[in-house]
């Protein structure tokens, strides 16, 4: 009875071994299988499978269908506990030779269950360093002004795709999802002079839209005061080349009536300047070329008026 329990308790004992290797992947999840140290080509979908159990065998899963957090310049722990991040993790050196405390976090993936696994001891130590190793490229390439004002979306932008090209360069499986700045600030020996001169650019640039503002109000106006007197002084110039025009004309007119009568004109010019040189005076008129005077006609006009009256 011993001899045949001893094969029945060892084929029990194996059967409860190879059911150990039974194992269930869920939606979300890959699993790299091994079996004496070598892992298999592909890795398991979601469903059930089996593999050797351990030691002979051993799965690991992966949860391939969730976003990871790669916390940058701050500790995950700390930014739960609403704590601060410690200035060896947040500061960075920028271009201009200043020191800003960057805060960030990377989103990414795993589409590569067997690179990830497999490639590096400790893949997640490898991402953290080419994270910051991105970051810190990106940081070193901006002013500390830009970085502070307007540089935000530039920055994260280039530390996604500088971390892709590092992971991919390294072969470690993984997509960067996204980059998004958790904070920039200056030291906080120098945060007070940043700060002045953040109000000062606001400042500035609230003086500036004010001033655009008053430019779009005015500068129309202005336009079209200029077109209205624009056109007003075209009008006028018009009428007056119209009248100075009509007036040679009518004076080229006369004078080429006046060219047959020129000692008539003459007449009447010299007729009307002795008029007004002379007004109170009688004056008597005289054909040219006339030889005789009437004196009795002389005496008539000195003893009586031009109406007839003595």
């Amino acid at each position: 009875m011993r001899r045949r329990a001893i094969p029945a308790a060892a084929l029990t004992l194996a059967l409860m071994w190879l059911a150990w290797g039974v194992y269930f992947v869920a939606p979300d999840e890959e699993a790299v299988t091994r079996v004496l140290g070598k892992a298999r080509p592909t890795a398991a979908g979601p469903g059930l499978h089996w593999n050797w159990p351990r030691p002979v065998g051993r799965v690991d899963k992966l949860k391939v269908r969730e976003a990871k957090r790669l916390t940058l310049g701050f500790a995950a722990a700390d930014r739960v506990l609403g704590g601060d991040a410690t200035p060896a993790e947040a500061r960075w050196l920028t271009g201009d030779r200043n020191v800003v405390h960057v805060r960030l976090v990377v989103l990414y993936a795993i589409h590569d269950p067997l690179a990830y696994s497999l490639r590096f001891a400790d893949t997640d130590s490898l991402l953290e360093t080419s994270g910051r190793s991105a970051l810190l490229q990106v940081v070193a390439g901006m002013g500390v002004d830009e970085l502070l004002t307007t540089g935000k979306v530039a920055v994260q932008q280039s530390v996604q795709a500088a971390s892709q090209e590092l992971f991919d360069r390294f072969g470690t499986g993984v997509t960067v999802l996204s980059a998004s700045l958790e904070g920039v600030s200056p030291p906080s020996l120098v945060r007070e002079a940043f700060n002045d001169v953040a109000s000062a650019r606001e400042d500035r640039d609230r003086l500036i839209r004010e001033a655009e503002s008053y430019r779009n109000e005015v500068v129309p106006v202005a336009r079209g005061e200029a077109r209205t007197l624009t056109a007003e002084a075209e009008s006028f110039r018009t009428a007056e080349v119209e009248r100075a025009t009509g007036e040679a004309d009518r004076f080229r007119s006369i004078a080429n009536a006046d060219q047959g009568a020129r000692a008539e004109i003459r007449t009447r010019t010299y007729l009307e300047t002795m008029e007004r040189v002379l007004p109170r005076m009688r004056k008597t008129i005289l054909e040219p070329g006339q030889s005789t005077i009437d004196i009795d006609f002389l005496r008539r006009e000195l003893t009586t008026g031009s109406n007839g009256q003595p």
